[in-house]
């Protein structure tokens, strides 16, 4: 058996910032709407609450993505307009999963947004793994391009 095909458990970090031209209010109205990926966040068909709290720790969201597959996550941190920090506690191939979106003021209507996580993977190959923090990388991307584009309109 080759030893690269060996199935066990990998560690990695994604990260990836995009610069916006538009206020901070206005992108962290935007980003802080948890529910609102749809309008942003690439293949999500819907993203419905399943706590009674919107915003802050405790928040609790469902994200029904366009194959189907549904992810729960949970806010474990939060301060106002500057970042939220949720993991995931079902629907990925990964034992752990938490991430970060922040936000910093470049000037009076340029913002940068941070998209950073880390995962720990269930078992599979390493090339497994690598293509999949490849594919977060490109998820991450293209949803931080979307939300670029809504937010200079």
């Amino acid at each position: 058996m080759a030893k690269n095909s060996k199935k066990s458990f990998h560690t990695g970090t994604v990260k990836k910032t995009i610069k916006i031209k538009a206020t901070h209010d206005k992108v962290w109205r935007k980003i802080s709407n948890i529910a609102g990926l749809p309008t942003w966040v690439v293949d999500v068909k819907k993203t419905v609450y399943l706590s009674k709290k919107k915003k802050n720790v405790g928040a609790v969201r469902l994200i029904t993505f366009a194959d189907g597959n549904k992810i729960e996550e949970h806010v474990v941190a939060w301060k106002d307009k500057e970042y939220f920090t949720y993991i995931a506690t079902e629907g990925l191939p990964l034992r752990a999963y938490v991430a970060t979106i922040s936000i910093k003021s470049k000037s009076k209507k340029l913002v940068e947004i941070t998209w950073e996580s880390y995962l720990n993977s269930k078992k599979m190959s390493e090339k497994q793994f690598i293509e999949f923090l490849a594919f977060m990388g490109m998820f991450y991307e293209a949803s931080l391009e979307n939300l670029k584009s809504s937010l200079e309109k």
